[in-house]
């Protein structure tokens, strides 16, 4: 059993954090920002062309991480493979020993680097947790049994707390619950009265751990920017303008992803740290929060 997949069982405070595999053959950029969240999180989530944008393969930056001594989960997108690869590439998760798999539909082409590039989508989100299901249950998307042993994997799944639609998203959450998701990881949050609303009339009726966002901005340039280019997120007028007047306004996002910190663990189950390339503050995030390493 991973030490996720025990902290879940065990109900934990849970903490996972973010990293981008590179873009290149080298991957100690990325070791060095996972390797300073050692014994701060319970696993590291390994992006699989987070919006559209190439760079190594999730399973091949998971697997590295793994032989450095870092539990990864590893994002599996449905965009770039079809059905034969997503299954690959799952049975090849399971004997690297990845086991912690989110599940996930992908960006659009359009938004990433390779405009050109033709999208797969076989599978969305949903379908991708019932095919692992089967996997894990020693039979193939078409009913065929696996002759070398089943899998392993503990899946997990997105959710939007913040979405327009609250009765679209609660529909979305509960297909996922029913196709097998074991926890759920959300994106950033910026409306905490909304997690609340969504913690108390939806999540309440799974027994699963609900991971909140948390996002460090850096400064108010980047959270106009995260307003601009992020769809469903509204970072209030009144945190970029705190921003904005800070002497340190990289320290005062570190001070307000702290806060919010307090503010998930209030509310769910844990928090989904999200500190793009100054993964190495997470940390002192924490602390800031009061959140002590992991036993």
């Amino acid at each position: 059993m991973t030490r996720f997949r025990q902290a879940v069982q065990n109900k934990e405070f849970l903490i996972t954090a973010e990293v981008m595999p590179p873009k290149g053959g080298s991957p100690q950029r990325m070791l060095e920002h996972a390797s300073s969240l050692k014994g701060r999180v319970h696993a590291v989530n390994v992006t699989d062309g987070s919006r559209a944008v190439l760079r190594m393969s999730s399973l091949a930056a998971s697997t590295i991480l793994l032989q450095e001594g870092i539990e990864p989960i590893c994002q599996v997108a449905c965009r770039d493979r079809n059905l034969i690869g997503l299954q690959g590439d799952l049975m090849g998760a399971n004997a690297l020993g990845i086991h912690n798999i989110l599940a996930l539909t992908g960006d659009p082409v359009k938004a990433g680097d390779h405009p050109k590039a033709k999208s797969v989508f076989d599978l969305e989100s949903v379908r991708l947790l019932k095919v692992i299901d089967k996997l894990n249950q020693g039979i193939d998307y078409n009913d065929k049994k696996l002759p070398n042993q089943k899998l392993d994997l503990f899946p997990g799944a997105a959710v939007d707390p913040q979405l327009k639609s609250f009765s679209g998203m609660q529909r979305r959450f509960e297909r996922k619950l029913e196709a097998g998701a074991q926890f759920f990881q959300s994106q950033l949050i910026s409306d905490f009265e909304r997690l609340d609303k969504f913690m108390t009339q939806v999540a309440s009726i799974a027994d699963k751990p609900i991971l909140a966002g948390i996002f460090l901005l850096k400064s108010a340039k980047n959270a106009n920017f995260i307003n601009k280019y992020v769809p469903g997120v509204h970072i209030e007028d009144e945190t970029i303008q705190r921003l904005a007047n800070a002497e340190d306004q990289l320290l005062e996002g570190m001070k307000i992803a702290a806060e919010q910190v307090r503010l998930a663990k209030d509310l769910c189950d844990g928090v989904h740290m999200m500190a793009v390339r100054r993964e190495d503050l997470i940390p002192q995030i924490l602390d800031l929060a009061g959140i002590p390493p992991i036993q």
